[in-house]
């Protein structure tokens, strides 16, 4: 397999994709866990970003948890599938396909990463009603992260396995 230029085309050579030893892990069936654990890592980078600034925002112009928490998740789910889309679009797909790639490959791995991080964060004491300047809100928002992906990498290791998730996006790359 060529890997001077990328892959540009729909179609893909599956058994060369295999064969490619810096994809090991990602082909259905014999996935990794550090290959589960490199997907979960991106989709969480993406969600970070996104929840944090939400958070920030939401808690600096004083909103409700309710409201804070909605921009949060929006934007975590934003900026999730943003690095995916770019990423694909930079590999030569167009604008549908690459909205269609980001959806099938993050959505399972940011709902379940959203879920666990801001359950994390209603259910600690205080942490809802506490401010930027408090260690109880940063506390709680990295741990509900640490938690998020440890939860969340097994997750994306069975997806993978089958084929979905963040397998679909390394036919782009």
């Amino acid at each position: 397999m060529d890997h001077s230029a990328h892959h540009t085309s729909t179609e893909h050579d599956h058994a060369a994709y295999q064969a490619h030893a810096g994809h090991a892990g990602h082909q259905m069936g014999g996935v990794t866990w550090g290959a589960a654990a490199k997907a979960t890592l991106h989709c969480l980078t993406g969600c970070a970003i996104g929840e944090i600034l939400g958070m920030v925002i939401g808690t600096a112009l004083m909103w409700g948890n309710v409201q804070t928490m909605i921009l949060a998740i929006t934007l975590a789910f934003v900026f999730g599938y943003s690095f995916t889309l770019f990423a694909v679009r930079r590999a030569g797909l167009d604008w549908k396909s690459a909205i269609k790639v980001a959806l099938a490959a993050d959505t399972v791995s940011i709902a379940v990463m959203e879920l666990v991080d801001n359950g994390i964060i209603a259910l600690t004491p205080g942490a809802m009603d506490a401010h930027l300047s408090d260690a109880l809100f940063w506390t709680a928002l990295l741990g509900g992260f640490v938690v998020a992906f440890v939860v969340t990498t097994p997750v994306n290791k069975w997806m993978i396995g089958r084929g979905k998730g963040h397998a679909v996006v390394h036919a782009y790359h």
